[in-house]
């Protein structure tokens, strides 16, 4: 039993499986805003979501907003470990107040302040074809060991499209329709249960606003539940240019359920931003791997079938032996060639 729950917790902090992209336990990208490198595996359907609230507070021009809204993401493998489709939105109800010298104006608006449908690909899989690299399912040590090689990255490409509606409040008056946007993702885990994401964002291109961002993602895994972060965001644009801090954490309910909270918050007051957001991540596991459908795919129920298989090939090999050396030995008849 001692030996079960070891090997139960080597899986389970493990970031990475033995399949190319599935993973045992739930992929989520909260309750950060950054996109990992991995897909969620094929025939995989997972929804991310949560509410948040929002407040900023411009003090040289003494006008504040304040706010509540929604953020979702819709996640599918499709046709192979690497292809993921998603759709994602944030839809945002906000006040806007300007305090001028005799008098408060408020103004109230409702839109998406982003709706866009897009693909991700994994290009490059560190991991892939490298029997050294995948969980040591005996030594918990040997799991958490720095290694050289786990400072090369995976990295993905994601392409996608902004459906951008007309004389929206939250974007400059002159974007609106359709515009591209691309991202490149980086991801690194490192044994001691660090990950380290980084995206390099070009969003609404081809608009006279297109801005440019990098993300940068730090998560740990504290025990086998708990998950904390920190992130770095930067927005380049001529329409808003912004360094948010975002720090949080996830609780794994299941290993297809997880709640997660978070807050963000800046270091100018033009404007001041602070959000706080709570968040739930489901997984439709429908994936089936090809290569253990007749034995499992629970990677600690592989592992132990191929022990009991090597147990029983010792132990009829230790019966073959010993019944060869229990055999009797023949006996020698003794001549007596003086007898009569």
């Amino acid at each position: 039993m001692k030996t079960r729950l070891s090997l139960f917790f080597v899986a389970l902090t493990t970031i990475l499986s033995v399949k190319a992209q599935y993973t045992e336990e739930i992929n989520s990208n909260r309750p950060g805003v950054s996109r990992g490198a991995w897909s969620v595996g094929k025939n995989v359907a997972q929804i991310e979501t949560g509410p948040f609230m929002v407040k900023e507070k411009h003090t040289p021009l003494k006008n504040e907003l304040s706010g509540f809204g929604l953020d979702f993401t819709l996640r599918y493998g499709l046709l192979f470990e690497e292809l993921e489709l998603n759709i994602e939105g944030l839809y945002q109800s906000a006040t806007f107040t300007e305090n001028r010298s005799t008098v408060s104006v408020e103004e109230k608006f409702s839109n998406f302040k982003n709706l866009v449908i897009g693909a991700k690909y994994l290009v490059y899989d560190p991991y892939k074809g490298k029997e050294e690299d995948k969980p040591n399912l005996i030594s918990y040590h040997a799991n958490r060991k720095f290694k050289w090689k786990s400072l090369i990255p995976a990295v993905s490409v994601y392409v996608g499209a902004n459906f951008d509606s007309k004389n929206n409040p939250y974007l400059a008056p002159e974007v609106e329709g359709f515009s591209p946007k691309i991202i490149i993702s980086s991801q690194n885990n490192f044994k001691s249960g660090w990950v380290m994401v980084v995206n390099l964002i070009k969003d609404r291109i081809g608009t006279e606003y297109s801005d440019f961002q990098w993300i940068v993602t730090f998560t740990k895994a504290i025990n086998k539940k708990w998950v904390g972060f920190g992130e770095a965001q930067a927005i380049y644009s001529d329409f808003y240019a912004d360094n948010l801090f975002r720090f949080g954490g996830a609780y794994l309910q299941s290993k297809d359920l997880q709640f997660d909270a978070g807050i963000t918050f800046n270091t100018k007051d033009t404007p001041s931003v602070f959000n706080a957001n709570f968040g739930v991540s489901y997984r439709f596991d429908m994936h089936k791997d090809p290569e253990n459908k007749d034995n499992g795919t629970d990677v600690i129920e592989e592992f132990e079938r191929k022990q009991n298989k090597k147990g029983r090939k010792n132990k009829k090999k230790n019966k073959s032996k010993a019944k060869k050396t229990s055999k009797p030995k023949k006996e020698t008849q003794v001549i007596d060639f003086d007898s009569e």
